[in-house]
């Protein structure tokens, strides 16, 4: 069994998402991150930087294995088993890899501070901050339109953890001021994967974390919204 520790923000959805795909059993540990479980010892003990998401894989051997860090929460899931991950050998592993900290590094990061900019940062500080994150947000969509003019997903006809990855800030770039008018190839690849049930049920995680008997009904942990709000906000 795999325990999940969640909450309803991109960086919860990627595994959430992998975790749907895969159909594997797993146990949704929900964190309300507005009263600060994230802090707790218990939550620290599994995650030393007191950030969800976090995985505990209770079958992993030689005991259970905590696992934290979203993209490397992917890949260790996509290893275990044996999906997701394109093959081809070193290139491809490392063409994977490259992907996967391009994200953590550069596409998460931006679009993450664009998004404090455009809803927590007071009017007087917001306009040069938001300014440079949406500049800084709208090259990394770049990269990626340059990337998917001639592929289906991020590494080819396959989709991948690499796509679960880059997908849950795109999925709400419009919200946060950067609307992919002109990145139509990345505008199409987020249709495609928005699409798929595994995305919407993980999704769906974040409205009521009732699809595994927890209840998440009081969380507003992104932008101060309820899930609801944000979905239909982002034009779901």
């Amino acid at each position: 069994m795999i325990d999940l520790y969640f909450a309803p923000t991109p960086n919860g959805w990627k595994p959430a998402i992998l975790l749907e795909e895969l159909g594997v059993d797993y146990t949704l540990k929900f964190l309300n991150l507005t009263k600060g479980e994230q802090f707790s010892d218990a939550f620290r003990a599994i995650n030393p930087n007191a950030k969800m998401p976090a995985i505990v894989d209770h079958t992993a051997e030689g005991g259970p294995q905590a696992v934290w860090e979203s993209g490397a929460i992917l890949m260790y899931l996509a290893r275990k088993f044996d999906r997701f991950w394109p093959t081809g050998g070193a290139r491809i592993d490392w063409d994977v890899t490259q992907w996967m900290l391009w994200q953590t590094g550069n596409q998460g990061p931006m679009m993450g501070q664009l998004s404090h900019f455009a809803n927590y940062a007071p009017e007087e500080h917001r306009g040069y901050g938001f300014k440079r994150y949406k500049g800084e947000s709208e090259r990394a969509l770049a990269v990626l339109e340059r990337r998917l003019e001639d592929r289906r997903f991020i590494m080819g006809e396959d989709y991948s953890i690499v796509d679960m990855q880059c997908f849950p800030w795109v999925f709400l770039s419009k919200r946060l001021g950067a609307p992919l008018d002109p990145f139509p190839h990345v505008a199409e690849w987020r249709e495609r994967i928005k699409a798929r049930p595994a995305v919407k049920r993980a999704i769906d995680l974040g409205k009521t974390a009732s699809h595994h008997g927890e209840n998440a009904s009081n969380n507003r942990v992104l932008f101060n919204q309820s899930a609801d709000h944000i979905l239909r906000e982002s034009g779901e």
